[in-house]
């Protein structure tokens, strides 16, 4: 008895790379609104901290959000991988989590490599540690940075312990930006409790070449000047650094 062939199952044709890249232009413009991507190949590492920082209890979705537990363990990599050998940090923020932020600037300003930071829009609240944790700091000359006094959201117990924590933390925060800009104790103690200007807070906002003139701040500028300085930051380390070290 003959055995009846059995179909043969032809492969499914590869899809013509006109349509590869037709699905990948698609993917760009759906992700990132644009048609193109500039090559990401770089020495630099560009960090943006953006919306609200993210802490220990998730904001509503709608919220454009920092997540902290994604940014540390990026720093981490930027500071082992020989072939970064720069940090530029993009803020616009409105602030978030004190601890949240308190964190991030801390990995920053603890990093080995340069790293130069700019505000462009805004660097509120916890975003002030945040930028001032670079080397060297930029700001544009419309964007903002608003210095108040920690609050807490929700039930607090009115006991004086409550008090003390909020002072202890609020301290930390003076310290840190005090110790990583030119700004004194005494004039950011005095921005941040200054009356008349925020409408339903206590506090002060600054713009641009004003953040300059109190010393919390390095320079005006944008992304050029940023970069600039940075690949200076950048070949001085490495004018510094013994023949033969680091060499891959």
């Amino acid at each position: 008895m003959n055995e009846t062939p059995k179909p043969q199952i032809q492969p499914e044709p590869a899809p013509p790379v006109d349509d590869e890249r037709k699905s990948a232009v698609t993917d760009n413009i759906v992700q990132l609104g644009q048609a193109a991507v500039p090559a990401a190949e770089s020495n630099i590492f560009c960090l943006t901290i953006i919306g609200q920082v993210e802490g220990h209890m998730m904001l509503p979705p709608q919220n454009k959000t920092t997540k902290y537990e994604h940014v540390i363990p990026q720093l981490v990599a930027a500071e082992q991988n020989p072939k970064v050998e720069g940090l530029l940090l993009v803020l616009n923020t409105v602030g978030g989590d004190v601890e949240a932020g308190l964190a991030i600037a801390e990995m920053v300003a603890s990093l080995s490599k340069p790293k130069v930071a700019v505000v462009l829009g805004g660097g509120h609240s916890i975003g002030v540690p945040i930028a001032v944790s670079a080397d060297y700091t930029f700001i544009a000359e419309t964007a903002t940075m608003t210095i108040h006094p920690i609050r807490l959201n929700g039930l607090i117990i009115g006991v004086p312990q409550t008090f003390e924590y909020l002072e202890k933390m609020q301290e930390r925060v003076v310290r840190f930006v005090t110790g990583h800009s030119n700004i004194s104790e005494a004039l950011f103690k005095d921005l941040m409790f200054r009356t008349g200007e925020l409408t339903r807070d206590i506090g002060t906002n600054v713009i641009g070449m004003e953040a300059v003139r109190h010393g919390l701040i390095d320079a005006v500028g944008g992304i050029g000047e940023a970069i600039r300085e940075l690949n200076r930051r950048i070949a001085e380390k490495k004018a510094e650094r013994p023949e033969g070290v680091g060499a891959v």
